[in-house]
């Protein structure tokens, strides 16, 4: 089969296509020919060995998926040949990948394959942020930082399902016009040396109640300032490339929490939890309350090239590969 392969960390530019061993299924893990994989800011980070882990090289990217089986294990009785699946395990990035069976989640009949590559790990992230992390409550009012890519939009939508007013911060007129069409209640331009006085205006000077963070860099301490008291600030992610180094002072004042919103480290220190958020999401999605985003495509050939617009910030929504 052909994969993806990073040989020695670099930028995404450096990646090679090559023939590999199909995969063969071991005892409760399933082979599945990949159809769409899904594109986020972890992978162009892990290819250029700039991630908190590092996996052992030769090793193929990638770790959001959707496809069919075509091959199942010993011990695999809920899954069989030619059930379409989606879910998130490494080495998406080629024509097969194998994984356990556990996590791989039937596509609903509904949901094309672009969609279903491009939805669990922003879907649960932001499930696992507002409820766990934020204990979010409908009414609340909540800011998304990167409100126009796929984790913003991911966000947003999880947000409305779950009665939240969201006010969406993003750098373009464009993106802030994507953001509105994911479902945002207002936009703001956090460009703009004014942006915080828009945001106490349309807090009534309150303050805000959350905010979804997966940017970093400066737009952290100002964002942190707008929180009214009782106010939870919650860390997803650093897009920005800079980590914020923020007073404790602000916290002390404002009286609000920093709360870190690592759902991969939630997860493999508690797997169960992974089955009952997809059950909510995938729950909300059948009874009409969640509506996924919609995501962009491009042919797996320039998986380079998209890496690197994601790691520039150039994407307004979330980028599937297919095949």
């Amino acid at each position: 089969m052909k994969a993806a392969v990073v040989e020695t960390f670099g930028p995404p530019e450096t990646l090679t296509f090559k023939e590999v061993p199909d995969p063969v299924p071991g005892p409760g893990e399933v082979v599945v020919d990949v159809t769409a994989a899904g594109v986020g800011y972890v992978d162009g980070l892990l290819v250029q060995g700039l991630y908190q882990v590092k996996p052992p090289l030769p090793y193929v990217p990638g770790n959001e998926f959707a496809g069919v089986i075509s091959a199942v294990g010993d011990k695999v009785t809920h899954l069989a040949v030619g059930q379409r699946v989606m879910g998130t395990a490494p080495g998406a990035y080629a024509d097969k990948l194998k994984a356990p069976a556990l996590i791989c989640l039937p596509t609903p009949d509904d949901m094309s394959d672009a969609i279903a590559a491009g939805f669990a790990i922003s879907y649960a992230t932001a499930l696992y942020a507002w409820r766990d992390c934020g204990k979010a409550q409908a009414g609340e009012t909540a800011l998304v930082l990167g409100a126009a890519g796929g984790v913003g939009q991911a966000a947003i939508a999880v947000a409305k399902t779950m009665g939240l007013r969201v006010i969406a911060a993003a750098s373009t007129e464009d993106k802030r016009a994507a953001a509105m069409a994911a479902g945002a209640d207002e936009a703001v331009d956090y460009t703009a040396d004014n942006w915080r006085d828009t945001l106490k205006a349309l807090t009534r000077e309150s303050g805000l109640d959350l905010v979804y963070d997966p940017v970093g860099g400066t737009l952290a301490e100002a964002a942190m300032r707008s929180l009214s008291p009782g106010g939870r600030h919650l860390v997803v992610g650093f897009a920005a490339g800079d980590i914020p180094k923020v007073g404790l002072n602000i916290p002390l004042l404002k009286r609000c929490a920093i709360v870190g919103a690592d759902w991969g480290g939630e997860i493999r220190a508690n797997p169960a939890l992974a089955a009952e958020q997809f059950g909510t999401l995938l729950g909300w999605i059948a009874d009409g309350s969640l509506t996924p985003a919609p995501v962009t495509t491009r042919p797996m050939a320039e998986l380079p090239q998209a890496l690197r617009d994601q790691l520039d910030r150039k994407l307004v929504g979330k980028l599937v590969m297919v095949a």
